[in-house]
């Protein structure tokens, strides 16, 4: 029993370990993405583009990869995404212009799409739904934990050997991971269930359209695209909003970035899953309400954040840093409430269809989409003050006001995907419901079940 845990253990915390890598090569860009655009005289519009590219290779490639997940080695799909990202990234310091960029940057998406399809259905064999929102939780510490380090040591690499450098460096913990990813213990599937359901137990059709024919996954995808769009326009502009409008230096933008955007978002994966994991025991949708209720909260937050002063990094970094913190902790409620609705042999897939709306509906519209944002309020800023040349040079005196004014989208979508969470909510009991009388009807008839309580079922009212 000590030996299996110690298993279980190692196996989540090399998880951990390639979480917080992919999102500290995926972030490096949003780091060190103003000394490019500078470099290269770039538009917002391109330099959103460079972060759309690498989510839209991702999520296309993620489907394929999640079905696979389900049906081969996970240690071994690990082992080959790491590599091919980690490599790539080492490559994308390499590239001369920004064509050569866009491409390498869509090599390094389709490598990463390995990790939360085959990450997440591990995961979830490895341990019982009671603990599943605190495994996933560690899990996620690697979003904020990455995203922390990226800024901290991008930023520190790139002042003192410039931009190129910070891709290269990144490649060494990346291949070591791929090593460690084969010393993970792969459990049969569905062994953590609170039924015994066997690796074979499967419903009959299409996987895909299995998963989409469950209602709370209808919402948990709109909620993910939302979500995304704001994640990802934050992680590709708040350096250089940092630098445009508060006017700090590279290193101090990164410095606080790291603070806001990546430090703050471990106490709420914690407390979210803690949270969770508590009211999932009080009632089935307590997962989705902790995540509606923070989503709700956030937005106000960054409201308050975005329009402190120049120069008033206090209240910034307050209100801002509040405000992502709660939005993390959509991470650790909301990835384990789809586990709550899909058996185990269809969540490689569940999650990669998750992941393709998640990035082609979110993350690869928020980067592209604040850029041009970006642009258009730059262009009207310029012309308002009778400036009407549309250069580089022309426009970037107007950078700061437009940047400024494409940011406050971020809390109008949060105030929208706190109503899509609330319906979620409304819908995941009975969705779980289902999947319990499924896994009792399917349970192997020689093994008796084990004792879970996880979830005390409510059945919704009728109305």
């Amino acid at each position: 029993m000590k030996q299996e845990r110690s298993r279980v253990w190692f196996a989540l915390w090399v998880l951990f370990a390639i979480n917080t890598l992919n999102f500290y090569d995926r972030q490096i860009l949003g780091a060190v993405g103003e000394t490019v655009r500078n470099e290269w005289s770039l538009s917002d519009t391109a330099l959103g583009s460079l972060g759309t590219a690498f989510t839209l290779l991702y999520a296309v490639v993620g489907v394929p990869l999640g079905r696979m997940t389900d049906r081969f080695s996970r240690r071994w799909i690990l082992c080959a995404g790491v590599t091919v990202w980690s490599l790539l990234t080492a490559a994308s310091g390499l590239a001369r212009n920004f064509s050569e960029l866009f491409v390498v940057r869509l090599g390094v998406g389709s490598g990463e799409a390995a990790c939360a399809p085959a990450s997440t259905s591990l995961i979830g064999d490895l341990f019982p739904a009671s603990q599943r929102a605190k495994a996933l939780s560690v899990f996620m510490l690697g979003l904020p934990l990455g995203i922390a380090l990226s800024f901290l040591g991008s930023s520190l690499l790139e002042h003192r050997f410039g931009w190129r450098f910070t891709f290269y460096i990144a490649a060494i913990p990346g291949l070591i991971c791929a090593v460690l990813a084969l010393l993970i213990w792969e459990p049969v599937r569905g062994s953590a269930e609170a039924h015994n359901i066997t690796a074979a137990a499967k419903r009959k059709g299409s996987p895909y359209l299995l998963v989409l024919s469950i209602p709370t996954m209808w919402w948990i995808i709109a909620s993910g695209a939302l979500h995304n769009f704001n994640m990802y326009a934050i992680g590709a502009f708040l350096s250089p909003f940092l630098q445009r409008v508060h006017l700090l230096n590279k290193l101090s933008a990164g410095l606080i970035a790291m603070v806001v955007f990546g430090l703050a978002g471990i106490p709420g994966l914690i407390v979210g899953g803690l949270l969770a994991d508590r009211m999932v025991r009080r009632k089935a949708n307590g997962r989705l309400v902790v995540a509606t209720v923070a989503i709700l909260i956030s937005a106000p937050l960054m409201f308050l954040g975005l329009g402190r002063p120049v120069g008033d990094m206090v209240g910034f970094v307050f209100f801002a840093g509040l405000g992502m913190a709660a939005m993390y902790v959509y991470y650790a409620t909301v990835y384990s409430a789809i586990q709550d609705v899909i058996e185990p042999s269809l969540r490689g897939t569940a999650m990669a269809l998750y992941f393709f709306a998640m990035y082609v509906l979110g993350a690869s519209l928020g980067p592209v989409g604040m850029g041009f944002l970006s642009s258009h309020f730059t262009r009207k800023a310029a012309l308002a003050a009778g400036v009407t040349e549309t250069g580089f040079v022309a426009l970037r005196p107007f950078a700061a006001e437009g940047l400024h004014s494409a940011l406050y989208v971020v809390p109008v979508l949060g105030v929208l995907l706190g109503c899509v969470l609330f319906a979620a909510s409304r819908t995941v009991t009975r969705d779980m419901e289902k999947l319990q009388h499924w896994m009792r009807e399917s349970a192997a008839p020689d093994l008796p079940s084990k004792v879970e309580p996880v979830v005390e079922v409510v059945p919704l009212p009728v109305r």
